[in-house]
């Protein structure tokens, strides 16, 4: 393609490859290029190692706001940045926008980096990705935040090479099917966990460099896990060195300074209506997909791309229709989604979307944005609130249980327990159980099957696996010492056994996203703070019965309805002594007999465990009984 195609592809918003020819490239020849886009610059140059850090003067390259240059003496591990002289005269040292990699912080120096040659082990894995619908597949995430899962007694980052050693195989025993790595991107400032980015192209140069993250995500996928990357396209980093007012000029944020100060976070917001902003992130987002082999990115903070005041101090910003609507940031996301689905119709584009902002899962050609997974904050925020609350009171607030069974079709959701609600003095989420260590441990255990038996995919934050009690700590590694102690390592044991059960029965996510997935055969019994539903298959005789009691009183003969007569066995009760519970002997075996109940034409009684809950599933049933 041509530097004229590429330049006019770039500045139109279609240039979705735009890596592959602005920034700093190896040539067939030896040779370095360097192309920037500053548009309303009087000058640019470039400067680095190799030039003692004075200017080398850049060309524009027509009236593209382009400028570019090819340079002999250039070597690989040279750093450089971009000089930029404004229109008024002054000159500032800047980064480059699309490097691959950068100097460990506190620098933020570009590295001059050879062409990937990543020789990639992952063909079996993405064909069965490509042959797989992800709404029909077994989907649990570990959350993870690379700088503090674990350190080594330093203080020091584990490195990709070492995290490939040590994460890759314990969330592969764990049972998860995925991990999602909070952002990776390159940043600057350690307590923005990697929220405020710099390098959009760029794995972070903590733990090591861009072609060892390559084969981390390569080694993921030899090992059956799926890897998924949180990524920021609303806002960027606040640091003048990096995109802000690149040419001297509102380049990539808001020419309005009211849209462009986001203030919530300390950031610069993109201009998503810019056809350059638009090629830029879009460029970078397949860049994660196509290059780097990713199977998904979270996108985060997308209610602040919906809404024109979204931020504080951007109250009354309207559009043209008279509301809050940003309809270049709606645009924006339509036509990321449908671009990235164009190219990979099996990965995951995931919403971190906190308002009730309409069909953000739904189809773009019937105006929705078009991702196919959303975070059920609503989900979330409800069921943390039940758990925290003394269960002798539980029984008045049972609507925040059922509340979600209204809307939970609504969108294709995932369900979070994600990082940021066990940070920021909201207590780890075994923390925030209450009663004695025994009841909190309960409570963690039955929280958790609620989560597995519930309609939607599903997301756990680092540390919650075994109980954590303190809160997380981003310059600090997981509390491993916890495992010490028998409750914690039970716990460990019961997320592992819990996770194995999720996986292996397909009522628990083949129909996640359809109402036959769910029958609600008793779902509205506050009185006895006690619930209970069914989790459908495709196939007619596969279904697993959940069953679950909020409150510590044992219910003895609690009677279950279910469709048909016949044997009936135990897949999980949490509170079995090898999960830290109080059972030593289950029961593992029930009889349905045609006794309707609840809706339902056949039943059993069982023995439902003081704060905690049941998963069951037929073994041989006598067919559809007749009501």
């Amino acid at each position: 393609m041509t530097s004229a195609t590429q330049s006019y592809l770039f500045n139109t918003g279609r240039g979705f490859e735009s890596q592959n020819y602005l920034g700093c490239h190896v040539e067939t020849d030896g040779q370095v290029s360097f192309r920037v886009w500053a548009p309303h610059a009087q000058a640019v140059g470039v400067v680095g190692t190799f030039n003692d850090w004075q200017a080398a003067p850049l060309s524009p390259v027509g009236a593209t706001g382009i400028w570019q240059g090819l340079f002999s003496q250039v070597k690989l591990g040279d750093l450089y940045k971009f000089e930029i002289t404004s229109a008024t005269g002054e000159k500032q040292l800047k980064i480059d926008p699309f490097a691959q990699q950068f100097e460990r912080k506190p620098g933020d120096a570009a590295i001059v980096v050879a062409p990937i040659a990543e020789q990639w082990h992952d063909s079996l894995w993405l064909a069965r990705r490509k042959k797989s619908n992800p709404a029909n597949r077994p989907i649990n995430i570990y959350e993870v935040h690379l700088g503090s899962w674990r350190r080594h007694d330093n203080g020091d980052y584990y490195t990709y090479a070492e995290l490939a050693e040590e994460l890759i195989p314990y969330a592969h025993q764990m049972g998860y099917s995925h991990l999602e790595l909070m952002p990776v991107m390159e940043h600057l400032l350690d307590a923005s966990w990697g929220y405020q980015q710099m390098g959009y192209f760029a794995p972070t140069s903590r733990f090591g460099t861009r072609d060892e993250f390559l084969s981390f995500v390569d080694q993921c996928h030899q090992a059956n896990l799926g890897v998924i990357v949180d990524w920021v396209p609303g806002h960027f980093i606040r640091n003048y060195d990096a995109l802000y007012q690149y040419d001297g000029t509102p380049t990539y944020e808001y020419a309005d300074p009211n849209q462009a100060d986001n203030r919530r976070w300390g950031a610069w917001n993109f201009d998503l209506g810019k056809t350059q902003v638009q090629s830029f992130l879009i460029s970078s987002a397949l860049y994660w997909l196509n290059t780097c082999h990713l199977d998904g990115l979270r996108v985060d903070a997308v209610s602040n791309m919906l809404y024109l005041d979204y931020d504080e101090g951007r109250e009354g910003q309207v559009n043209q229709y008279g509301d809050n609507r940003n309809l270049a940031g709606i645009a924006f996301l339509q036509e990321l989604n449908t671009e990235i689905f164009k190219r990979h119709p099996d990965v995951l584009m995931i919403a971190e979307e906190s308002s009730a902002f309409p069909q953000v899962t739904g189809r773009v050609d019937q105006g929705g944005l078009g991702f196919n997974y959303k975070w059920n904050m609503g989900w979330m925020h409800d069921t943390l609130d039940f758990f925290e609350m003394d269960p002798l009171y539980r029984h008045d607030h049972f609507n925040l249980l059922t509340f979600a069974f209204v809307y939970m079709f609504d969108e294709q959701f995932i369900l979070p327990f994600s990082h940021d609600e066990v940070v920021h003095g909201k207590k780890s989420l075994m923390h925030k159980m209450p009663g004695d260590r025994y009841n909190q441990f309960a409570n963690l255990r039955t929280m958790m099957a609620y989560m597995a038996a519930f309609p939607g995919k599903q997301l756990n934050f680092m540390g919650a696996e075994w109980g954590q009690f303190l809160e997380w700590r981003d310059w600090d590694q997981l509390e491993w010492v916890d495992l010490k102690d028998p409750l914690n390592r039970q716990m460990q044991h019961y997320t592992a056994a819990l996770n194995q059960v999720y996986h292996a029965n397909r009522p628990l996510w083949e129909l996640d996203h359809e109402s036959t997935g769910i029958v609600y055969s008793n779902t509205d019994d506050a009185a006895s703070s006690t619930m209970g539903f069914i989790r459908q298959a495709k196939r007619k005789y596969s279904f697993v019965i959940a069953a679950f009691n909020f409150v510590p009183v044992e219910r003895r003969q609690y009677r279950i309805g279910v469709p048909y007569p016949g044997e009936y066995e135990l897949l999980l009760n949490t509170e079995a002594k090898a999960f830290g519970g109080t059972w030593t002997q289950l029961e593992t075996t029930f009889t349905a007999v045609n006794r309707p109940y609840k809706g339902q034409p056949a039943s059993f009684e069982a023995t439902l465990p003081a704060m905690g809950a049941l998963l069951i599933r037929p073994v041989k049933v006598k067919g559809e009984s007749k009501k």
